[in-house]
């Protein structure tokens, strides 16, 4: 049994979705959390560029003495868990979009699917897709300044919506009937979407799979927290902080936000 801390990085606060989820179905383990909103978003950024911002972030949480690593972008999984995983010791856990599930479910055959720029072009994307998609519409939308609403904290406001209502509407006018959330910061969108969305229409995103894996992996290499006491949660930024503890629904006693140029 390992008492050292899970590792989490995203280009922001979005990530905190994953966290959440992690903290949820392993409540006594510790955590440390990067936001790199400062270089937010990673999704209109060069392959080279994600994988040194990944390296960099991976860094400075082996150097914490991390157990596992989880990247909380699917941005960044795309384009460096390879790397990330052939030249680290430790077990990492990637994300990518929950296209398998809603290629199973969907009865229309039309899923539509919002994500990034890098994650849309991506050989890991179009290799899932080609996999679990077959015989089944795929429409991609790339959530162009969505990441960058998000990461100002403002989720109400009515220029967030009309964005939004702009890359959705088209995809129900083809008949989507599931929406698959592809960035670690759409499921902040949620509350939106239900507005904008008929009952018909199923959101998925990878939060539960993601922490469901983390505590797979851990398992297999033994590595769960032998403590029985409510975990700690690190959360270090180099944006606004004030903004990510909004996202916590701070003050909590077993969680801390600190502004770290990292």
């Amino acid at each position: 049994m390992d008492d050292r801390l899970i590792g989490i990085f995203d280009s922001g606060i979005g990530g905190t979705s994953i966290w959440g989820e992690i903290q949820e179905l392993l409540p006594n383990e510790n955590c440390i959390y990067l936001a790199d909103s400062k270089n937010a978003p990673y999704g209109e950024k060069s392959e080279e560029r994600i994988l040194e911002l990944s390296i960099k972030n991976t860094e400075y949480l082996v150097s914490q003495g991390c157990k596992i690593i989880v990247v909380a972008c699917n941005t960044a999984t795309t384009n460096a868990i390879d790397y990330l995983r052939a030249n680290y010791t430790i077990p990492f856990i990637g994300i990518e979009p929950a296209l398998k599930p809603a290629a199973i479910n969907t009865k229309s055959k039309i899923v539509g699917v919002l994500a990034t720029k890098g994650t849309l072009l991506s050989s890991l994307f179009h290799s899932t897709s080609k996999n679990h998609a077959a015989g089944i519409t795929v429409l991609e939308q790339r959530g162009t300044g969505l990441v960058e609403m998000i990461e100002n904290g403002n989720l109400q406001s009515d220029e967030l919506y009309q964005l939004l209502e702009g890359y959705i509407k088209p995809m129900l006018e083809k008949g989507m009937d599931y929406l698959v959330l592809g960035c670690t910061h759409y499921p902040y969108l949620i509350p939106l979407l239900k507005k904008m969305l008929p009952e018909n229409v199923t959101i998925i995103d990878s939060g539960q799979a993601v922490a469901r894996q983390t505590k797979t992996v851990l398992e297999k290499n033994e590595l769960l927290t032998s403590s029985k006491q409510q975990g700690l949660h690190q959360f270090y930024t180099n944006g606004d902080e004030k903004v990510l503890a909004s996202i916590l629904n701070m003050p909590q006693s077993n969680l801390s936000v600190a502004f770290k140029d990292f």
